[in-house]
């Protein structure tokens, strides 16, 4: 049904192959790190089975919990030794590569001690809670000669990766506009600590789309954001499950709609439109999706490749090791998530206000 969505929209022009881009996550050509992982949450279950299907050393895990440090050891990484304190792990010399897992409060001052340990880290999303404290820990791993990237696997959902590719090599021209919508069921925060978050739709959930628009836009500065919030009927969530957020670039317009209390017919689409060409990406989730790029020679159909999990996951900590083996900033460095972060906050900043907000003015997350 959401292949004849999208089929409907395709025009008459002539079909072409879809253009071959390199969407998918490239591994290190010789570089495995040994990897630590610091906390032990829900959401490194997808950490830990990318890793371990892409054949990376995880050799410690540390968390509070040691049951739960000890549930990811026996279902992941046997062999691995495990800590509650995590600067046992940061001692050890052999650990080259941190992910750093825990919620945003407790993890700046982790990735500042793994970085003055001297180790690469890999940041969960969101990055910090404050733009000032991002930029100090960007100039400590600088000082430090390490590298520090995020965990913003959106990047790497092969439709986004594939869009991602088709505007950095021009496929589209020079983009003008990119509309994203989501409209799902988000139930899994209610009675958890994620029901006590206001922000919970435009921060914790959006990062990943502000990531990627500022990802497709590159380095044009976004001049205003206005965005708006407010509960769905009938939501049994605490935070507000409406949210949406417009972005304006000179020459060019970002917009960004999210409904997450959809019971029936979720839909998530991608529609990019540039001078040269556009794109559309269209399907009931963010793991099934369908997409058509519309050029002067004609319509493409790429067959992509991958899910979203576990290729998300595997793309960030890859990216971070190419980037070491390569002597280069990662794709997904800490410095570029702070135009992420700062695009967020001004965003929160302005559905508090109802004011259009310059991002990097906001400098921490709403309170």
């Amino acid at each position: 049904m959401d292949t004849e969505r999208v089929e409907a929209l395709a025009t008459p022009e002539s079909t072409m192959a879809a253009p071959a881009l390199a969407y998918r996550p490239r591994d290190a050509a010789r570089y495995r790190p040994a990897i630590g992982l610091i906390g032990c949450g829900s959401i490194t279950a997808q950490h830990l089975a990318a890793y371990r299907q892409a054949g990376y050393n995880v050799v410690a895990l540390c968390d509070l919990s040691l049951e739960r440090a000890r549930e990811r050891q026996a279902r992941y990484y046997p062999e691995a030794a495990v800590y509650a304190d995590y600067r046992d792990l940061l001692r050890r010399d052999d650990i080259e590569v941190v992910d750093i897992a825990t919620h945003p409060p407790e993890r700046a001052p982790l990735i500042e001690a793994a970085l003055l340990a001297r180790k690469h880290v890999l940041s969960q999303k969101p990055f910090v809670l404050d733009l000032d404290i991002g930029e100090r820990l960007v100039a400590l791993a600088e000082r430090q000669g390490v590298q520090l990237a995020v965990n913003q696997n959106g990047r790497w959902a092969p439709h986004f990766a594939y869009l991602r590719e088709a505007v950095r090599t021009g496929l589209l021209g020079q983009l003008t506009s990119a509309n994203l919508t989501v409209h799902w069921r988000h139930t899994w925060p209610v009675d958890s600590p994620f029901d006590d978050m206001p922000d919970l739709i435009l921060y914790d959930f959006a990062i990943h789309w502000f990531d990627i628009v500022a990802c497709f836009f590159g380095d044009r500065q976004p001049l205003h954001v206005f965005a708006t919030r407010g509960p769905a009927a009938d939501q049994q969530a605490r935070p507000p499950l409406l949210a949406q957020a417009l972005i304006d670039y000179a020459g060019a317009q970002a917009s960004l709609f999210f409904n997450a209390a959809v019971d029936h017919g979720p839909e998530d689409r991608t529609f990019l439109a540039g001078t040269n060409g556009s794109a559309i990406s269209v399907g009931p989730s963010l793991s099934e999706q369908t997409v058509i790029v519309y050029t002067p020679a004609g319509v493409g159909r790429p067959a992509l490749e991958g899910s979203w999990f576990p290729d998300g996951f595997h793309g960030t900590m890859a990216e971070l090791a190419c980037a070491v083996e390569e002597k280069r900033e990662p794709k997904n460095s800490a410095r570029g998530n702070l135009k992420s972060l700062a695009l967020a906050f001004a965003a929160i900043a302005s559905a508090h206000t109802g004011v259009a907000t310059v991002p990097g003015e906001i400098r921490r997350l709403w309170r």
